[in-house]
């Protein structure tokens, strides 16, 4: 296995086209010697997103942050004051599972909607696939990006790093989304 994709962010390349990786980024969670599980972080879900409005009477969007359990609901919190179990992202960032208890600090105001990002559903990868994955360039890894996990993003965010990291990678930002149309 190489080193660790913990925290690190995943940005699709053009070959993964026609599914729900086309044209993603991914916040990689946790990954290890049994595989990888990570969050796409710029697919919104109108449905579910309507669906928790009618629920909670908060306008959250909420994003689909893979395949995997589309029913289970996850977080990204800019504070981890209100949940006990939580795992932390990078410094200032966490992931919890916790619905009840963000729930109810978004109803009490303890968190703002601007400090979450809700998510439908996760990426998961069984072990050494996410390796062979980068390997076959099918995802560029960045170690470092100063991103903020809870803002409301869509599918200009993966255009926007692709021109920031240049070279061929332009190239990537301004090709169709089907790129045998290119």
């Amino acid at each position: 296995m190489n080193p660790s994709y913990k925290g690190k962010i995943l940005i699709s390349t053009p070959d993964i086209s026609g599914d729900i990786f086309s044209r993603s980024v991914v916040l990689v969670i946790e990954h290890n010697a049994d595989g990888a599980f990570g969050l796409i972080l710029n697919k919104k879900s109108p449905t579910v997103s309507l669906r928790l409005l009618e629920i909670l009477g908060i306008e959250i969007p909420v994003y689909e942050g893979g395949p995997v359990e589309q029913d289970k609901i996850l977080f990204l919190l800019k504070n981890n004051s209100i949940v006990e179990n939580f795992v932390e992202i990078s410094e200032g960032y966490y992931f919890t599972q916790e619905i009840d208890a963000v729930i109810s600090a978004l109803i009490d105001h303890k968190i703002s909607p601007g400090e979450i990002k809700v998510l439908s559903g996760y990426s998961g990868w069984s072990a050494k696939q996410l390796d062979s994955e980068v390997q076959q360039k099918m995802w560029t890894v960045i170690d470092v990006y100063n991103l903020d996990y809870t803002q409301e993003n869509d599918q200009n965010l993966w255009k926007n790093m692709m021109e920031k990291l240049g070279g061929e990678f332009l190239l990537f930002a301004n090709s169709p989304e089907d790129v045998s149309m290119n």
